[in-house]
């Protein structure tokens, strides 16, 4: 009976998902925040209900593809070419900062007598905080209505630029790092380089290609438009595993490509809302409660609890000042620059996949530092969402709820003028 355990898991994660993610709307916050504490809770650091399986990593795997696809076909193409420019010093302060402040964080914790592989430990736990999940950012700016907005388009080009940032530097690090492996295979950073050059002018040529055929296919032919849905969906796949495992880019970058080629043509609305009931029904609950059912709180010792803390207090803050210094020197308001830095906090999966690559090459006990950057890697996901509703909150909004409210307390003092008159007849 356990080939059919995935059925109960599917269930109990789209039910605590659904129900977590209203309460969190009911206290006004995102509902993805609720997917998030629902993945903590149903998983095996509270009531372990659901085991981690690899049909669940699966799921959630095209769950963010599907997400990232789904970012591309809202995508302002015209802004996107607009802060290409300022996306890519914004990634680049975005990297740095935390590269550096990850090492001095570490530093304290880390002595050995062998300086040279402290040195690329250090290093290596700086390049865990470089990393940037822009899946969740996403989600949040989708459900308030931000994602094309000037600040959402930045962070959606720079966080696509921190991939590529990061995929380099993790290339730089296992390249030069020495290996407790013999048998690990170290990438040469030359043939990366070129991969990733190579990467963007196959993806540009088969987008513009895409782009022009699809469009004229929807003018021309539009009698049965699912297999318009389909034939995205193909190309999405496609793309991303070309990038994947053709060139070594993440799929997450060939999937939001992927939309942008789609972005602007006819059928572009019908193709969008078919995939946000796909990716809402199943696929996102999965992937964002995925990241919950990681965290596995084993005894942790009273350095390791401090090391802990510190380490998710400076991954917040070297991207939001980063991040939003980069936007400030591009000419972004302050309060722009805020909610680019704020969008960049998330680390995600992105952050796990480079940690499960120093655990290979044995550039992190995994038995004292793992759990830290998993606890660290939640505290910034979940925290990322109620952020960014924060400081996307317009004056309008606020405006609007004073009236509100004040058109509620004059409903109830005519309400209560009516009733003094009835009861005095």
């Amino acid at each position: 009976m356990e080939e059919y355990e995935f059925l109960l898991s599917i269930a109990i994660i789209l039910l605590s998902t659904k129900v977590l993610g209203l309460a969190s709307k009911k206290i006004k916050l995102p509902q993805v925040v609720g997917s998030l504490v629902a993945g903590l809770i149903i998983g095996p650091a509270f009531l372990n209900l659901v085991p981690s399986s690899e049909f669940l990593s699966n799921i959630s795997e095209l769950g963010v593809i599907i997400l990232m696809f789904s970012a591309g076909l809202e995508t302002d193409i015209n802004e996107l070419k607009k802060c290409g420019l300022a996306s890519f010093i914004i990634a680049i302060l975005g990297v740095i900062i935390p590269l550096v402040g990850g090492y001095l964080i570490f530093a304290p914790f880390n002595q050995s007598a062998d300086a040279t592989k402290v040195f690329y430990e250090n290093i290596f736990m700086g390049l865990i905080l470089t990393a940037t999940s822009v899946s969740i950012t996403v989600e949040t700016l989708k459900e308030l209505g931000k994602l094309s907005t000037r600040a959402g388009n930045a962070i959606l080009g720079a966080a696509l630029i921190d991939d590529i940032l990061g995929i380099i530097a993790l290339t730089l690090v296992t390249s030069l790092a020495p290996s407790d492996d013999p048998n690990v295979n170290k990438p040469e950073v030359g043939i990366v380089l070129i991969k990733i050059l190579l990467f963007f002018i196959v993806a540009f040529i088969a987008c513009f290609l895409f782009h022009k055929i699809f469009n004229y296919w929807t003018t021309k032919e539009n009698r049965d438009m699912r297999r318009f849905v389909i034939t995205s969906f193909v190309f999405c796949l496609a793309l991303s595993y070309i990038a994947e495992v053709g060139f070594g880019v993440a799929d997450i970058t060939g999937a939001f490509f992927a939309g942008v080629a789609i972005a602007g043509t006819k059928e572009c609305s019908y193709v969008t809302n078919r995939f946000e009931t796909l990716s809402y029904i199943l696929l996102s609950p999965i992937f964002f409660a995925s990241i919950g059912l990681k965290v596995q709180l084993s005894n942790m010792s009273g350095s390791i609890i401090i090391f802990t803390v510190l380490i998710t207090i400076v991954a917040i803050l070297t991207k939001v000042v980063g991040c939003g210094l980069g936007a400030l020197a591009c000419k972004y308001s302050v309060k722009e620059s805020t909610q680019i830095g704020v969008g960049m906090i998330s680390r995600g999966e992105v952050a796990l996949i480079i940690a499960n690559k120093g655990a290979a090459m044995g550039l992190i006990n995994t038995d004292k530092y793992f759990g830290p950057i998993v606890i660290m890697v939640v505290v910034t996901t979940v925290i990322t969402p109620i952020l960014l509703k924060l400081v996307f909150k317009d004056k309008d909004d606020q405006h609007d709820g004073n009236m509100s409210k004040h058109f509620d307390k004059r409903i109830q003092y005519e309400r209560d003028i009516q009733n003094v008159a009835k009861n005095n007849k």
